[in-house]
């Protein structure tokens, strides 16, 4: 994929951009995609020192830190940018969104290793969100502002909180275009409506069993009830 498809996706992504000419030339998130396409050639022609040189610059004027032995997928739109890092064995689909603050961290110092996330196709992963270590991240799932990812999610999947926790999108797959980090469900709220809902059942029960034992003829079972 061309660097100008690049600047024309994320024209067409994002509502803010005014035309394809203005996000080549002053987009932070195009220009930080940019030097990564120059390193990572540098990178695969085992050129090391330059596209780590590459990648320095580019951080330096972007704010975005790309290791250049990422292989990242076409339509990857980066919105913002300012903190992002992406280590070096992270992995990145295609049609993917991410926001400013986002890390995608690696745990273990084995060279060599996969230490780093693998991110599927149609990802949107929210501002300031952290996903660390050598797992994958299915195909259009959504993290949400924040959160902090430390297990694989399954596709269709939306994820919030610290750590995250996924949600499934029963029957319905969520594209990363869609832009939405707000209308994301809270499992916390959830778990805790479940509480109020089985307290409200408990009482319900309680107050039932105390209508019985008030009709019923027995004193000795109400003296016991009383004494309970």
């Amino acid at each position: 994929m061309s660097l100008l498809s690049d600047a024309r996706n994320i024209a067409q992504r994002d509502p803010a951009a005014k035309s394809t000419l203005e996000v080549f030339l002053l987009y932070a998130g195009f220009h930080a995609l940019m030097g990564y396409r120059f390193a990572h050639w540098f990178y695969q022609h085992k050129l090391f020192f330059l596209a780590r040189m590459f990648s320095q610059w580019t951080r330096f004027f972007t704010g975005v830190e790309i290791h250049p032995g990422a292989p990242i997928g076409h339509g990857l739109f980066i919105d913002h940018g300012m903190g992002i890092v992406i280590g070096e064995t992270a992995v990145i689909g295609d049609n993917c969104t991410i926001y400013h603050g986002v890390t995608l961290g690696g745990t273990g110092k084995d060279k060599g290793a996969k230490r780093h996330p693998t991110i599927g196709n149609n990802v949107l992963i929210g501002c300031g969100a952290k996903i660390l270590g050598p797992f994958t991240v299915g195909d259009n799932v959504r993290i949400g502002a924040n959160s902090v990812v430390l297990q694989e999610i399954p596709p269709n999947t939306t994820v919030v909180g610290i750590p995250g926790k996924p949600v499934k999108q029963e029957g319905k797959g969520i594209s990363s275009i869609e832009l939405d980090q707000v209308n994301l469900p809270d499992p916390i709220q959830q778990e805790i409506s479940q509480l109020v809902k089985g307290i409200e059942g408990l009482t319900e029960k309680l107050e039932k069993q105390e209508e019985e034992c008030g009709k019923c003829p027995n004193k000795l079972c109400k003296e016991e009830t009383k004494e309970n």
